[in-house]
């Protein structure tokens, strides 16, 4: 292997002797810092050592050593094995005062900035972290259980950060400069990235990622992690299997792709799905799935594909549900046209504070499409095209809860009837901050219920019960 890895036939390096003394870096050095001062240096210069320089350098120096044509049909262990002479080398000749230990976190890192995303692999890594937020070289915080905080991680400038926006971003054959400054796009494990550079972004490149998670949470974890009741998520499995339509609605990171996500294992695994996003990050579990994204335009402003024309061409692919990431535009119209052509059980997402503002908002975008229909029939669309909405919010405490489940129930005059079937309460705060309340139902069964018997799905009657908390 090593005569494949390198470009030059290498001479064989001394392992350094691990008796030696040597001067600990500072916990940090690795991720981008200075090494701070040392009061008795034990090796002449290290003291003064900018650590930052020295990666810089040892990265050119790899590369010039390396065979990169290899390196992706590599494993990480092998490249590991493979690096770890010439770090030793690069270390002893450069007096660089390494631990085995410290060796060992270099290798890596070095392994992480060539092949990975450099600073960010550690981030990525972490499954408690569910948003990685980038604010310039300088910045980075994350978001841990709902709340926000600041990481020690740091680029070494804005080119180093843009060098990694790029690798992202022509990964899935996009671009970002200042002729195209904002760009959507995803990671290989499927995590959502959204980029903004100069000169939109004022204060350098901004960077939001939205974690790939793995393993897909299911309503009942959901119901673990008291983000329903129990009754909400038999609810809502039972709608999704007799085909209701559903909207998810709710805020920026109310957790709106994770519900639909879980909705979406309860649809029978004979029928065909098209889903449409633009980034693809849904991850259905059925065998029968086909996943479009969509395309931003190219250098000379031609050939993008927009939702709506995806929306469009899904309708000829035999779809028996299209499922939607997030609808924000004129493809609203189309989305209403699939759901009132036989596709019923189709399910999308969309910004709205609570399901009266969701429907307002379908209600503008469809109006958006440009299509001659007066208030009155747009209104009579969404009316008979959606059956449901479920609300999810995203509380003080920074948890994320469901807090509302209504029905469409039609048209009354000129006014779209929504009844509310569940709903979260709030009781109170505890002194640590946590919200306090209880999942109740307001004594109204749903319209569908007797379609839902006729399909042998049965509700505990019970559960409706405004007198009991579900």
């Amino acid at each position: 292997m090593a005569g494949r890895f390198f470009r030059n036939t290498q001479r064989k390096v001394e392992e350094p002797s691990e008796e030696k003394d040597v001067i600990k870096l500072h916990e940090y050095a690795l991720q981008d810092r200075e090494i701070p001062s040392d009061p008795e240096p034990q090796h002449s210069g290290a003291h003064s050592m900018d650590f930052v320089e020295e990666r810089v350098a040892l990265h050119r120096y790899l590369l010039d050593k390396i065979n990169l044509s290899i390196l992706d049909t590599m494993e990480q262990d092998e490249i590991h094995d493979e690096l770890k002479p010439l770090v030793r080398a690069y270390a002893k000749d450069h007096n660089l005062p390494l631990s085995s230990k410290e060796l060992d976190k270099l290798i890596t890192d070095i392994g992480d900035e060539m092949l990975g995303l450099g600073p960010l692999e550690p981030l990525l890594a972490d499954e408690t972290i569910a948003d990685i937020l980038i604010v310039g070289a300088g910045t980075v915080f994350v978001e841990r259980r709902g709340k926000i905080e600041r990481t020690t991680v740091r680029f070494k400038d804005e080119a180093h950060l843009m060098r990694i926006v790029n690798k992202i971003v022509a990964a899935v054959g996009r671009r970002v400069d200042e002729s195209s400054p904002l760009v959507d796009a995803r990671l290989q494990d499927g995590s959502r990235v959204n980029v903004a550079i100069r000169p939109i972004a004022v204060d350098g490149p901004q960077v939001s990622i939205r974690k790939f998670t793995k393993k897909p949470l299911s309503l009942s974890k959901l119901v673990d992690a008291n983000a329903l009741a129990k009754g909400m998520a038999e609810l809502l499995a039972a709608a999704v299997e007799a085909k209701v339509s559903i909207v998810v609605s709710g805020g920026t990171g109310s957790g709106k792709t994770t519900m639909l996500n879980a909705l979406s294992s309860y649809i029978p695994h004979d029928e065909r799905l098209v889903t449409i996003e633009d980034a693809a990050e849904l991850q259905l579990q059925q065998p029968h799935v086909v996943r479009l994204e969509t395309r931003p335009p190219t250098v000379d402003g031609r050939h993008e594909i927009m939702q709506r024309d995806l929306v469009k061409n899904a309708l000829r692919m035999r779809p028996d549900r299209v499922i939607i990431g997030e609808v924000r535009g004129p493809e609203a119209f189309d989305m209403l046209q699939a759901m009132n052509t036989g596709h019923e059980g189709s399910m999308s997402t969309i910004h709205a504070n609570n399901p009266r503002d969701a429907i307002s908002r379908i209600e503008q975008m469809v109006g958006m499409a440009g299509m001659p229909m007066t208030q009155m029939a747009i209104r009579s669309q969404i009316s008979s095209a959606v059956h449901m909405i479920v609300q999810l919010s995203r509380l003080r405490d920074g948890s994320r809860r469901v807090t509302s489940i209504s029905e469409i129930t039609g048209m009354e005059g000129d006014i779209i009837q929504l009844q509310e079937l569940m709903y979260f309460k709030k009781l109170g705060v505890e002194e640590n901050g946590t919200i306090r309340g209880e999942y109740k139902a307001t004594g109204i069964r749903p319209s569908f219920m007797d379609d839902l018997e006729t399909m042998n799905i049965f509700l505990d009657p019970q559960m409706f019960n405004p007198s009991k908390a579900l």
